[in-house]
Protein backbone atom coordinates (compact mmCIF):
# COMPACT_ATOMS: atom_id res chain seq x y z
CA UNK A 1 0.00 0.00 0.00
CA UNK A 2 1.58 3.18 -1.10
CA UNK A 3 1.39 6.10 1.80
CA UNK A 4 2.52 9.88 1.49
CA UNK A 5 2.86 11.67 4.86
CA UNK A 6 0.65 15.42 3.92
CA UNK A 7 0.70 17.26 7.20
CA UNK A 8 2.46 16.74 10.62
CA UNK A 9 2.29 19.19 13.52
CA UNK A 10 3.79 18.78 16.56
CA UNK A 11 3.90 21.82 19.72
CA UNK A 12 4.67 20.94 23.03
CA UNK A 13 2.93 23.70 25.66
CA UNK A 14 4.14 24.79 28.91
CA UNK A 15 2.11 23.48 30.85
CA UNK A 16 3.11 20.07 29.72
CA UNK A 17 0.69 19.71 27.21
CA UNK A 18 1.32 17.85 23.77
CA UNK A 19 0.04 18.33 20.58
CA UNK A 20 0.33 16.10 17.81
CA UNK A 21 -1.09 15.95 14.43
CA UNK A 22 -0.53 13.39 11.16
CA UNK A 23 -2.37 13.01 8.47
CA UNK A 24 -1.47 10.27 5.31
CA UNK A 25 -2.75 9.96 1.97
CA UNK A 26 -3.29 5.90 1.04
CA UNK A 27 -4.10 4.37 -2.00
CA UNK A 28 -7.02 3.09 -0.77
CA UNK A 29 -9.36 3.29 2.13
CA UNK A 30 -8.83 1.93 5.56
CA UNK A 31 -11.36 -0.75 6.73
CA UNK A 32 -13.91 1.15 8.22
CA UNK A 33 -13.63 4.45 6.61
CA UNK A 34 -14.98 5.85 3.30
CA UNK A 35 -11.71 8.19 1.69
CA UNK A 36 -8.21 8.23 1.65
CA UNK A 37 -7.16 9.49 4.29
CA UNK A 38 -5.01 7.96 7.19
CA UNK A 39 -5.10 10.09 10.49
CA UNK A 40 -3.97 10.37 14.36
CA UNK A 41 -4.80 13.71 16.39
CA UNK A 42 -3.71 14.11 19.69
CA UNK A 43 -4.12 16.30 22.37
CA UNK A 44 -3.38 15.62 25.67
CA UNK A 45 -0.97 15.10 28.77
CA UNK A 46 1.93 12.34 28.23
CA UNK A 47 -0.10 9.38 28.54
CA UNK A 48 -3.77 11.00 29.13
CA UNK A 49 -5.63 11.72 26.18
CA UNK A 50 -7.93 14.81 26.52
CA UNK A 51 -9.24 14.81 23.27
CA UNK A 52 -8.20 13.03 19.63
CA UNK A 53 -9.32 11.97 16.63
CA UNK A 54 -8.31 9.10 14.50
CA UNK A 55 -9.09 6.28 12.11
CA UNK A 56 -8.11 2.53 13.45
CA UNK A 57 -8.65 0.21 11.11
CA UNK A 58 -12.01 -1.90 11.30
CA UNK A 59 -13.40 1.02 13.71
CA UNK A 60 -13.62 3.77 10.96
CA UNK A 61 -13.72 7.79 12.00
CA UNK A 62 -14.00 8.57 15.47
CA UNK A 63 -13.55 11.22 17.77
CA UNK A 64 -11.97 10.79 21.72
CA UNK A 65 -13.17 13.10 24.19
CA UNK A 66 -11.55 12.24 27.28
CA UNK A 67 -12.65 8.46 28.15
CA UNK A 68 -15.83 8.43 25.65
CA UNK A 69 -15.15 7.45 22.05
CA UNK A 70 -17.70 8.40 19.72
CA UNK A 71 -18.31 8.40 15.77
CA UNK A 72 -17.00 10.84 13.35
CA UNK A 73 -18.79 11.60 10.41
CA UNK A 74 -15.79 12.75 7.82
CA UNK A 75 -16.72 15.82 5.48
CA UNK A 76 -13.13 16.71 4.26
CA UNK A 77 -9.29 16.92 5.66
CA UNK A 78 -10.07 21.01 6.56
CA UNK A 79 -12.83 19.94 8.46
CA UNK A 80 -11.17 17.41 10.03
CA UNK A 81 -8.05 19.41 11.12
CA UNK A 82 -10.96 22.71 11.84
CA UNK A 83 -13.01 20.43 14.40
CA UNK A 84 -9.30 18.97 16.11
CA UNK A 85 -8.04 22.82 16.86
CA UNK A 86 -11.23 24.07 17.53
CA UNK A 87 -11.88 21.11 20.45
CA UNK A 88 -7.91 22.12 21.48
CA UNK A 89 -8.83 25.54 21.64
CA UNK A 90 -11.72 25.01 23.94
CA UNK A 91 -10.06 22.84 26.31
CA UNK A 92 -6.99 25.16 26.18
CA UNK A 93 -9.05 28.43 27.35
CA UNK A 94 -8.96 28.99 31.35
Amino acid sequence: MAVRLLYHYKRSYDDGAILEARVWELDKPVTGSAHRFKYRLFYGLPGHRLVGYDNERGKGDHRHAGRREERYVFVSLERLLEDFFTDVDVLRKP
